[in-house]
């Protein structure tokens, strides 16, 4: 089998992991139990050894659709043939209980809508991304594969027959009638999990789409794009982990942001910078139960700071630190895309702009939310503390850059922005703080950007201090109320990034040959930019302008509307897939251009 495109796939998911099923039928990606944990299927990075669980039409001729069932996180694959059409629907089980635990399973339902179709599916697991070997045992309704700490049961009432490690199975099924398939841990010598007949496996799904309406249901947004909206909302409902509250920032590990590059990484994890994007989101189409859940993991990392109060850049997401990197060099990689990547080795780095990012959540949290406590305030008040000590030395920057730290202008920004915050959350609540001493750095942050961070021959702030490198992250600085947005200096950093870093919508983060980013190879470009883009053309009363390039960049969505990290030259998706910050992005970018619309009509 060929590599599917990373556009061809959909996910499903359970709160705890995530599973991508791609338009042919196979499930190329699934960590199991959570969605840091070694792979269970993993063809997507190595198609001979990865592993897969394929369900797909056996004469290989059949037209692919996918579209999730309406409202839910359910995904429907179709297979359409001349002699017949078939539906795959994949979920798994949310909110359903048995015997007092959470039921923890992969259901995979098989059925003929018209005419009659021959179907083989595959189920060959490679555990511990394909570095384990596991057992297989034939049963009575099913398989079972037995590794090193999983044993997973495969239930079905199809027999299957033993394929070297892997098992085979063929069936054909008429109009009307259905197969099932279900995938769960299991235990070792014990029984396989019983296959859900037909009136339970409509049970499971009733229940799992109600879960799925319910919870959509709860959004206040109203406005243009609701579609879009929703399912925005809804992915990153899924890459959501239930226990902790901790959103990841893509399922996935080292799908390339170039096809045959190096720069591949591992983001099952939670970043900090994502933190006051997320909050900002979620509250703003009235998921504040999220927010909340989102706010006490943050909660328990400021409280796990250390006596100097440093933040990590990065964390899992039961809140470990510790995520060093390694490279599976028996992996060949998407499309022969090496290095492979688990872990990352970025968590060490220091990246000033995160304590901006986490003060501005709280301080959102705050306003919109749930007032903040006096032993919260005693943490952060150390943290700004550490800020005031620290914002003047160079560091690795918002993208993570691997060479020589620098004064990146977005860093400072964001060490603005704690301060600022900072300040303003103390005078809201009356909490004692060294306020002439943040207010002082504060102002000297402030100073220092505008005479350091802007190029006079370039008309622009640029990426770092002494460069003539832009950047797409300075677009924030009138979303974080730095500058207003028809300040004359940031108006002409917009053209000057519109003339050199935009190409019909789409946004590059800086130019990698320029910038010297400590990596070599191409990138494409950055998803979540062309909507920072799109709300700094609206502040700007760039109205029309800005919807323009909004409507452009839904069209670079794939069929299911989810966005990987980056757009490829052609217009294929590139990085990770998919990612919680672009979703994060639109979703205030969505907002915030209705808004200018709305007013503009009523004028």
């Amino acid at each position: 089998m060929a590599y599917l495109p990373i556009e061809q796939y959909g996910i499903v998911g359970d709160l705890r992991t995530v599973a991508l099923v791609g338009i042919n039928g196979s499930i190329d990606w699934w960590c199991y139990p959570h969605f840091d944990s070694p792979s269970v299927f993993g063809a997507i990075l190595d198609d001979v050894k990865g592993g897969r669980f394929r369900i797909a039409p056996a004469d290989g001729s059949a037209r692919y659709k996918q579209l999730y069932f309406p409202d839910t996180n359910v995904l429907i694959t179709r297979f359409l043939t001349p002699d017949g059409v078939g539906e795959l629907t994949d979920f798994m089980s949310v909110g359903a209980v048995e015997a007092g635990r959470p039921v923890r399973r992969l259901v995979r339902r098989l059925a003929v809508v018209r005419g009659a179709m021959p179907f083989r599916l595959e189920c060959r697991p490679a555990f511990d991304y394909a570095r384990a070997r596991h057992a297989l045992t034939l049963l009575d309704g099913g398989a079972c594969f037995s590794a090193p700490g999983l044993c997973l049961g495969l239930a079905t009432t199809v027999p299957l027959a033993r394929d070297g490690d892997g098992v085979v199975g063929e069936l054909v099924l008429k109009e009307g009638e259905s197969a099932t398939f279900v995938l769960g841990e299991m235990e070792p010598g014990g029984p396989c999990p019983a296959c859900l007949g037909p009136e339970a496996t409509e049970g499971e799904f009733r229940a799992t789409v109600e879960f799925w309406r319910r919870w959509i249901g709860r959004s206040q947004y109203r406005g243009r794009w609701l579609e879009t909206v929703n399912r925005s909302a809804l992915a990153l409902k899924l890459l959501t982990f239930e226990p902790t509250g901790a959103i990841i920032a893509a399922p996935t590990s080292s799908l390339p942001e170039e096809i045959g590059g190096a720069r591949n990484w591992d983001y099952r994890y939670t970043w900090i910078r994502d933190a006051s994007f997320t909050l900002y989101g979620l509250m703003r189409i009235g998921f504040t139960e999220e927010a909340h859940r989102f706010m006490e993991w943050l909660r328990a990392r400021i409280h796990d700071l250390g006596p100097e109060a440093a933040l990590h850049v990065m964390y899992s997401i039961d809140g470990r630190h510790e995520l060093d990197e390694q490279t599976l060099d028996h992996l060949e990689g998407y499309r022969g895309s090496r290095p492979v990547r688990v872990g990352n080795g970025a968590h060490r780095q220091l990246q000033l702009d995160i304590y901006g990012e986490l003060m501005d959540a709280v301080y959102l949290f705050n306003k919109y939310g749930m007032p903040i406590g006096y032993d919260q305030w005693v943490h952060l008040r150390h943290l700004l503390n550490w800020v005031v000590d620290h914002w003047q030395e160079p560091d690795a920057g918002i993208w993570e850059m691997r060479g020589a730290p620098r004064h990146f202008v977005y860093s400072k920004l964001m060490c603005w922005v704690a301060l600022d915050r900072g300040l303003r959350l103390a005078d809201k609540r009356s909490f004692p703080a060294d306020r002439e001493r943040w207010l002082a750095a504060r102002d000297a942050i402030y100073e220092e950007i505008m005479s350091r961070g802007w190029n006079r021959t370039r008309r622009a702030f640029v990426q770092s201090y002494g460069s003539e490198t832009l950047d797409a992250s300075n677009l924030i600085m009138p979303l974080v109320l730095f500058l207003s947005p028809t300040d004359p200096r940031m108006l002409a950093t917009l053209d000057t990034t519109m003339r050199e870093l935009v190409s019909d919508s789409l946004v590059r983060r800086y130019d990698v040959a320029e910038a010297g980013d400590g990596l070599g190879g191409k990138e494409g470009t950055f998803s979540m930019c062309t909507f920072w883009l799109v709300e700094a053309l609206t502040r700007a009363g760039r109205v029309e302008e800005a919807q323009l390039v909004f409507e452009k960049m839904l069209g670079y969505a794939n069929h299911l509307g989810l966005y990987a990290e980056e757009v490829g030259p052609s217009g294929e998706a590139l990085g990770n897939f998919p990612q919680a910050f672009t979703h994060l992005a639109l979703i205030s970018a969505a907002y915030n251009l209705d808004r200018a619309l709305a007013a503009r009509r009523r004028e």
